[in-house]
């Protein structure tokens, strides 16, 4: 016995730097309480938010389409899908052979998101209920990760965009729009609501192993960047 306990005490002494080195580098969240409104939404309140004239998104949707330069046979994952706005016209863009993944953390968002896909006769949506620190799904299995005003609601960033760098294939793509944070342009709630500005924003993805390819000046309160998956920052 006194042996075993004093095996016991060489392997505490071995682990234990391990253990609060994997403490001290689990990640925090940024924005408790974040995604309070998405935990039991109101379908039909987020479609009359989210898909109506005078939300700049939506009003500039085809052309967000076309910037993303989807084409037939990818696979894309629309993250933060909320109602499906994107979803639903990717779907169109990758068919007959490509395949969208509509991933939110709310399950009232993908389990309609998948039915108005069943009434438009789109069969090449897969919905994803995925967690706050990841996206669920595998490695090397997506063409392109796309954002729409979800990247602020990102509550550990670090891990879920290390996620994403791992689901991205080779030369994958990561296209994120999100609020312009400018006290020159933005309302007040975008200033109180959205965590960071566009120059944070890059930087993070560059540190996250993104390399930003490019800022399309698409529109006026959102901005719109292309990053391609590269490696870590040179000297991480």
């Amino acid at each position: 016995m006194k042996m075993e306990h004093r095996l016991a005490q060489i392997m505490l002494l071995l682990c234990g730097p391990l253990l609060v080195f994997s403490a001290a580098a689990q990640e925090q969240s940024i924005r408790p309480g974040i995604n309070r409104h998405f935990e039991d939404p109101d379908w039909q309140q987020w479609v009359n938010t989210f898909e109506r004239p005078g939300r700049e998104v939506y009003d500039q949707r085809h052309a967000i389409v076309a910037a993303s330069k989807v084409r037939p046979g990818m696979t894309v994952a629309d993250i933060g899908a909320g109602t499906g706005l994107f979803t639903r016209l990717f779907a169109s863009a990758v068919k007959p052979k490509g395949t969208v993944y509509a991933i939110d953390i709310a399950s009232t968002f993908i389990d309609n998101i998948l039915r108005t896909c069943r009434e438009q006769g789109l069969s090449n949506v897969t919905g994803i209920v995925n967690t706050p620190v990841d996206i669920g799904l595998p490695a090397d299995s997506i063409d392109l990760a796309f954002m729409a005003d979800t990247y602020h609601h990102f509550e550990y960033p670090q891990q879920t965009l290390a996620s994403i760098h791992q689901a991205l294939r080779s030369e994958g793509r990561v296209i994120i729009i999100d609020f312009r944070r400018d006290p020159r342009i933005s309302s007040k709630w975008v200033m109180g609501h959205v965590r960071s500005n566009k120059a944070q924003v890059i930087q993070e993805l560059q540190a996250a192993g993104f390399r930003l390819v490019d800022d399309k000046p698409l529109m006026r309160t959102n901005y719109f960047l292309e990053f391609v998956k590269s490696g870590k920052e040179e000297g991480e």
